[in-house]
């Protein structure tokens, strides 16, 4: 698991302009939608193409939100980075330039491959959503269709967990927020290769973008919102 210590005077700046460390005091769950990204075999199993270590160490947390997120009311959404060269909107400065030394990496999440499946390990359930997109972001227009399924579902607010941290995960972050969603960002949920950038993206996530939150904060408050919910 990453080792996460955000400096004090990141948490003293935040708490004064906030107030609190946290914006989120309850959920409407109904409109809650859980976003695991790319938590795939590509990513996930050892030797894979595009191995992130890390993340075999929280499949298990992700499952316990998923579980929690489907008792409570809202919907787990499982994204799959896709390969496609052919689609609409080229991408090639990416393959071409930065993305050059992954190409053969790349090619095996295309569709139908092995390691573009969602990983054997996440319990992904009748009733949850699989989205596959084009882009590191979940968001981007014409390369994924998930913020037309959680519009038409009345979705507001996104728990953000996968892989990798810093890039995919961050990526549907920051873009959501800009969209007008609420974002939750887990802390020790998501993963990436290194803790100096799985930290790097907590600040960000932590000043800007999101609610950071471990897994027991948002268990507690998904606990505290269905009992609300359940009492109103």
């Amino acid at each position: 698991m990453h080792q996460v210590s955000i400096p004090q005077h990141i948490v003293d700046r935040v708490r004064s302009v906030r107030g609190s460390d946290h914006f989120y005091a309850v959920l409407d769950m109904s409109k809650v939608a859980h976003v695991c990204v790319d938590m795939q075999v590509g990513f996930v199993a050892e030797g894979a193409p595009i191995e992130v270590p890390l993340t075999r160490e929280i499949t298990g947390t992700i499952n316990t939100i998923s579980r929690a997120v489907r008792a409570a009311g809202g919907v787990n959404v499982f994204t799959r980075y896709t390969y496609d060269l052919n689609e609409k909107h080229s991408w090639d400065h990416w393959f071409k330039t930065l993305g050059a030394t992954q190409i053969d990496a790349q090619a095996k999440m295309a569709p139908g491959m092995p390691d573009w499946e969602i990983d054997p390990a996440m319990e992904v359930l009748t009733g949850d959503i699989i989205v596959d997109k084009t882009r590191f972001s979940a968001l981007i227009p014409e390369t994924c269709d998930m913020d037309a399924q959680l519009k038409a579902r009345g979705i507001d607010t996104l728990i953000i967990t996968g892989t990798l941290t810093n890039c995919c995960c961050e990526s549907t972050a920051r873009d959501a927020l800009q969209m007008g969603y609420k974002v939750i960002f887990v802390s020790d949920a998501n993963a990436t290769l290194s803790d100096e950038e799985h930290l790097g993206t907590l600040i960000s996530m932590y000043t800007i973008f999101a609610d950071l939150m471990d897994t027991s904060y948002l268990l507690e408050l998904i606990d505290k919102s269905s009992a609300t919910q359940a009492a109103a």
